[in-house]
């Protein structure tokens, strides 16, 4: 059957089933406070109301496995990047601008240098987003991490506002409507543990490799951030809805609504993504679990087409249409059916 997801320690499926667990107990808090809860778990972000019409969005997330690649090639100063797009670009998912960003480092012992390389990448990733970092935690746990050495984990949470009138949940996706796929940057930060176990069984992060360079480098390349062109166009734009593709790839889609998303023309496979596929990785479960090129979408009425392309294009961002929307339920890419 080849390398898969689930053979390398993430079981997509189960995974799934622990978060519908998590979910019902965290549903039982959301009549709690004095904000009303809109939307608080299965969507990009959470969701609670505001005085004067607006809501606050929020969303946690980390790095995943791509810092123990850091922490092989010795280089911190991109993931703190990483930490913030993965945060940022599933906020701006329901139409919310970042307006606050806190971080959070767990360490199994202090490092100054490497705690100061962290922290620069947090901070070149905030201005890429335009949003302040206000605060975070650097824990040292001794024991608690696993293996010889310096090791860490990293993690981030990003608040974000949105007006009611500008809220994008995927409510308003139609029969028709376009997707439209931008670019992105590498594996950005998911899927590293069935890259690992394809890529590190034959080379090492230190060696290079035709059209992909060093493998190390190729691995941390940072996620893109999308907030710049994705806000331009929920302000501009009759937007239906809008889907960061990280863990699961284009079977996000199906968390917006139940329709049938067909993907039908990715761009050229990236190198480092043909080099995981060359060894053993079937093209189904490359489309189950990597962006394939493709780190965002928007879906739109097929008259918006235009202008979607055109704020991308003028925010340096590769983009085209990449499929559509179709009756039924699902999601198809490239003919194969992976939700």
């Amino acid at each position: 059957m080849g390398l898969t997801y689930g053979g390398s320690g993430v079981d997509v499926a189960a995974l799934e089933r622990s978060r519908r667990a998590i979910g019902r107990a965290i549903s039982s808090t959301h009549g709690l406070g004095p904000a009303r809860t809109v939307d608080g778990f299965g969507h990009y972000a959470g969701l609670v109301s505001l005085p004067g019409g607006r809501m606050l969005a929020t969303h946690t997330d980390g790095v995943g496995t791509k810092v123990l690649v850091a922490r092989m090639m010795e280089k911190y100063d991109t993931v703190g990047i990483d930490c913030v797009a993965m945060n940022v670009n599933d906020v701006i998912c329901v139409g919310a601008e970042p307006v606050s960003f806190v971080d959070y480092i767990a360490a199994s012992r202090n490092e100054p240098r490497i705690f100061a390389s962290i922290a620069r990448g947090l901070a070149r990733g905030a201005r890429q987003a335009c949003v302040p970092i206000v605060g975070g935690e650097t824990a040292v746990m001794p024991g608690l991490m696993g293996g010889r050495g310096f090791s860490f984990d990293l993690a981030g949470t990003v608040a974000g506002i949105v007006g009611r009138g500008r809220l994008v949940t995927g409510s308003g996706i139609r029969e028709g409507d376009v997707i439209t796929g931008a670019a992105s940057s590498g594996l950005h930060s998911n899927g590293y543990s069935l890259a690992r176990r394809a890529l590190l069984r034959r080379y090492s992060v230190r060696d290079r490799v035709r059209g992909v360079g060093t493998i190390g480098g190729a691995l941390l390349r940072p996620t893109r951030i999308y907030a710049g062109p994705v806000l331009e166009i929920a302000k501009r734009c009759r937007v239906s809805g809008l889907a960061h593709i990280t863990g699961g790839s284009f079977a996000k889609l199906g968390r917006l609504k139940a329709m049938m998303y067909e993907i039908d023309h990715l761009p050229r496979i990236p190198p480092i993504m043909g080099l995981i596929e060359g060894q053993g990785v079937a093209r189904r479960e490359m489309y189950s679990t990597f962006n394939m090129g493709v780190g965002f979408c928007v879906i739109a009425p097929p008259s918006e087409s235009g202008t979607i392309a055109e704020i991308f294009k003028r925010h340096g961002v590769a983009s085209q249409e990449v499929g559509r929307v179709r009756r039924g339920r699902g999601v198809s890419v490239m003919s194969e059916r992976i939700a």
